[in-house]
C-alpha cells in the first residue's frame, strides 16, 4: 500500500485513508470500529478524523491477513450486536493479503448470513501495479575467516516487476558499520540473483549489520533490505538413538559440511543420556527412538520453541508413544522397490536449488515405511499417496492466544516414514537427497545460535519491542518493533526484520475472484487510483443509482398488463410483394 501514485507523492495507503474519512464524514453512525493488519483488534475511535490520530493505520512491513481481519469483524459485530453495519475495506487486492483459496472465506460467509442485522461490505481498491518496480532481498550473508583478516560473502537477489529490452544496470548500495559502498548488478529478464559478492572487513570486525538498497522507485517499501551478521557458529547435531551403527549415514551427513569455513559437529546419545546435552549450542536434533514422553516432551518442544529443528525416523519398534498428536502405527514392507512420485519441490527441505534445479528424489527407492497417525501436511508422498516425509506444527500454547508471534517462531517437527537402512529405503546409497535435507535443517537450526538473527515481519517475537532501533524507520512507535522493518539490539543480540517474500509477488487477486468471495452477501467495489481526483462518495452513488434504476425497471416490467392473445384460424395467409416490402 506504499505504492505512489504516478506524478504524485501521495501513497495508496494515504490516498484510500482521504478517499474513506471524505466518504465516512458524510455518514451518521453510533459508533467507529477500525480493525487493523497488525493487531487485528477492534478499536473504537469517536470520528472518521480521527483516523489521521491513530497509530494502528500507519504502514508497517508485516504482510495482511484480510479473511483474520474479517473473521474479527463477524465476531465484534456478534458480541455486540451491533445493528446495520457497514463494513470498509481499503486494500491493493495483494494474493499474498487476501487468501483467496482458503476454506476460511466459507466460514466467514456463513457466519455473516446467520447474523439477524444487515451487513454490507464496500472495498476500496487500489490494483495498480507499477511496471518499473523493483525489489531488492538478501538470501544469505555470512562471515568467513580469511588470511587477511575476515569477509563477508553476501547473495541477494532483485526482482522487476516486469522485463526490460535487453540488459540492465542496476546500481547496489551497500551499508556495513557507517561505510558505504556501491556496485552495478546486471539485470536481465525480471529476476537475478547474486551469490557470495565478497566485501572484505576489518579483523576486528566479528558482529555486526547491514544493509542493501536500490535507486528510489514508485514503491519504496521493498527499496531495502537489512540483515546482521556474526561469526558462524558451530552447528551441532544430537542423534537420539540406541542403535547407532543404523544412523551412521545420519552422523555422516550431519558432519560434512556444506559451506567452507563452517564447523559442524555431531553427538550421538541415547534417551538416557539427554541430560548431558548442552541444548543451547544444539542446531539439529534427529531422534531415531520411540517418541519423547514426559520430561523428555518438554526439552524438545522448548529446543523447538528456540528455534532448533527436529526430525523424527522411525525406531525397529515403535510403541504407542505419541508426540505433537501423531505417532508411529507400524511397519508396513512394500512388494517392490517403489519411488517417490510427488514432493514440495517450492519449499522447506525438499526446495529446489537456488538454480531451480530440481533434487532427484524421484530417484530414490523404498522398500519398507512406517505408517503415521495424526494431522500431517505431507511433503513427499510414495506412489500411491503414503506420506513419506511430513511435517507437523506443534501445539499451539493457550497462553499464547492464536495468531502469537511467539508460535509463529516455532519450527515445524518433521517426520521421516523411512529411515536410510539398507533394506529400508536408498536413502543412503543415494545420499544426494538426504545431505541436502540434513544440511539444510542444520542451517536452519543454527540461524537461532549466535548473537545476530533475522526475523519476518509479524512473526518476530514481541521482545523485540523493549530493544534498542539501530536502523529503519523512526516513525513507528517502540511496541511496533516487530512488525517495523530495520535492526534492532538488545543486550549482545543483533537482530534484523525485514518483509516477507511474499510481499515482494506483484499478484493480486482477480476482480471476479474477489466477488466470489463475497457472494451471497451484500457488496460493492470501488476501484481507484492515487491522485486520480475521484471521489469515492460519488463512486458510491453512482452504484447505488445503477441499482436503484434496476430495481424501478424490473419493477415497472412486472407491472405491464398481459395482452389477452387474439382468436386466429389455422390457416397463415402469405404476405403479397407489397406487404412484404411495408413489413420491411
Amino acid at each position: 500500500m506504499l505504492q505512489k501514485g504516478q506524478g504524485t507523492p501521495q501513497s495508496k495507503l494515504e490516498a484510500g485513508l482521504g478517499q474513506l474519512k471524505q466518504a465516512l464524514g458524510l455518514l451518521r453512525s453510533n459508533r467507529w470500529v477500525l480493525i487493523d493488519s497488525i493487531n487485528n483488534q477492534p478499536i473504537e475511535f469517536e470520528s472518521p478524523e480521527a483516523l489521521d490520530e491513530l497509530v494502528e493505520v500507519q504502514p508497517t512491513s508485516a504482510s495482511a491477513d484480510i479473511p483474520s481481519m474479517l473473521e474479527t469483524v463477524s465476531e465484534y459485530i456478534h458480541a455486540n450486536s451491533a445493528s446495520r453495519s457497514e463494513v470498509w475495506i481499503l486494500s491493493d487486492v495483494r494474493k499474498n493479503d487476501w487468501d483467496a483459496d482458503s476454506g476460511r472465506w466459507q466460514v466467514i460467509k456463513d457466519s455473516i448470513l446467520e447474523l439477524p442485522q444487515t451487513v454490507r461490505f464496500h472495498l476500496l481498491a487500489y490494483p495498480q501495479i507499477d511496471g518499473g518496480n523493483r525489489a531488492i532481498r538478501v538470501t544469505d550473508v555470512r562471515r568467513v575467516e580469511t588470511s587477511d583478516g575476515a569477509e563477508l560473502l553476501l547473495s541477494l537477489r532483485i526482482q522487476q516487476s516486469e522485463a526490460t529490452e535487453g540488459t540492465a544496470k542496476v546500481p547496489v548500495q551497500i551499508e556495513i558499520g557507517g561505510g558505504r559502498s556501491e556496485f552495478s548488478v546486471d539485470l536481465t529478464g525480471t529476476e537475478t540473483e547474486i551469490k557470495n559478492h565478497v566485501i572484505p572487513l576489518d579483523g576486528q570486525t566479528v558482529k555486526g549489520w547491514g544493509r542493501v538498497s536500490l535507486p528510489a522507485d514508485a514503491n519504496p517499501s521493498d527499496n531495502e533490505y537489512y540483515f546482521t551478521f556474526d561469526q558462524s557458529p558451530v552447528r551441532k547435531t544430537v542423534i537420539v538413538t540406541d542403535d547407532p551403527q543404523a544412523t551412521r549415514a545420519l552422523a555422516v551427513a550431519a558432519s560434512i559440511p556444506a559451506e567452507d569455513g563452517v564447523k559442524t559437529d555431531v553427538e550421538t546419545v541415547s534417551e538416557s543420556q539427554l541430560d548431558t546435552v548442552e541444548w543451547d549450542k544444539v542446531s539439529l536434533l534427529l531422534w531415531h527412538a520411540n517418541l519423547p514422553q514426559g520430561a523428555l516432551t518438554r526439552q524438545v518442544e522448548s529446543f523447538a520453541k528456540r528455534g532448533g529443528e527436529v526430525i523424527f525416523f522411525p525406531p525397529e519398534s515403535p510403541d504407542d508413544s505419541e508426540f505433537a498428536g501423531v505417532k508411529w502405527a507400524g511397519w508396513q514392507n512394500l512388494d517392490q522397490e517403489t519411488p517417490i512420485a510427488t514432493w514440495t519441490g517450492d519449499r522447506d527441505l525438499l526446495a529446489n536449488t537456488r538454480s531451480g534445479a530440481s533434487l532427484p528424489v524421484g530417484q530414490l527407492k523404498v522398500y519398507r515405511y512406517c505408517e503415521l497417525e495424526g494431522n500431517t501436511i505431507a511433503l513427499a508422498s510414495l506412489d500411491g499417496g503414503t506420506p513419506l516425509l511430513s511435517i507437523s506444527l506443534p501445539p499451539k500454547d493457550e497462553a499464547d492466544g492464536p495468531g502469537s508471534p511467539e508460535l509463529a517462531a516455532f519450527n515445524p517437527y518433521y517426520f521421516c516414514a523411512t529411515t536410510p537402512g539398507v533394506g529400508e529405503s536408498s536413502l543412503a546409497r543415494d545420499g544426494i537427497v538426504l545431505y541436502v535435507m540434513i544440511q539444510r535443517a542444520l542451517a536452519s537450526g543454527a540461524g537461532s545460535l549466535g548473537n545476530a538473527r533475522e526475523f519476518i515481519a509479524g512473526a518476530a517475537p514481541e521482545t523485540v519491542n523493549q530493544w534498542n532501533r539501530v536502523a529503519g524507520s523512526i516513525d513507528g512507535l517502540s511496541t511496533s518493533h516487530h512488525v517495523l522493518a530495520g535492526v534492532y539490539e538488545g543486550g549482545e543480540r543483533l537482530s534484523a526484520i525485514n518483509r516477507s517474500e511474499s510481499e515482494d509477488a506483484d499478484a493480486i487477486v482477480e476482480e471476479s475472484q474477489v466477488a466470489g468471495l463475497f457472494q451471497g452477501l451484500e457488496f460493492d467495489r470501488v476501484d481507484d487510483q492515487v491522485g486520480s481526483g475521484s471521489s469515492l462518495l460519488s463512486e458510491i452513488w453512482r452504484l447505488f443509482l445503477m441499482l436503484m434504476m434496476a430495481a424501478l425497471l424490473l419493477e415497472a416490467a412486472l407491472c405491464i398488463p398481459r395482452q389477452m392473445a387474439r382468436e386466429t384460424n389455422s390457416v397463415t395467409p402469405t404476405p403479397t410483394t407489397a406487404e412484404r416490402g411495408m413489413a420491411a
